[in-house]
């Protein structure tokens, strides 16, 4: 099992940036593909981002395509989400996840993900 803990959500003006961190707790970081959710107020959980174990490849939804970057750092066993240019609608509880799998591509279904951080919020005013 891993332990995930996010940090960097707060509140920002639309067009401004935010980089949230999650540190995993676990014995083999790299065994692990990372992934970003979010949960918009009223809204279900959605795939925001994903990076598979050798952080060879990402993945992203196409709402955040281009303003957003993942990252891992294996050394510190956290994984980070970069975001730019940040909108309204980017106002969620941003969830990062493990999910146990060397494969060439990162999972996007959250039933994939067997570990779940607490959640971050993310606060962007108009």
């Amino acid at each position: 099992q891993v332990q995930l803990v996010e940090s960097g959500g707060g509140l920002v003006q639309a067009g401004g940036s935010l980089r949230l961190s999650c540190a995993a707790s676990v014995d083999t970081f790299t065994a692990y593909a990372m992934g970003w959710f979010r949960k918009p107020p009223g809204k279900e959980r959605e795939f925001v981002a994903a990076i598979n174990w050798n952080g060879r490849n990402t993945d992203y939804a196409a709402s955040v395509k281009g303003r957003f970057t993942i990252s891992r750092d294996d050394a510190r066993d956290t994984v980070y989400l970069q975001m730019n240019s940040l909108k309204p609608e980017d106002t969620a509880v941003y969830f990062c996840a493990a999910c146990f799998a060397r494969g060439f591509y990162p999972p996007r279904a959250a039933v994939e993900y067997a570990d779940w951080g607490q959640g971050t919020q993310v606060t962007v005013s108009s």
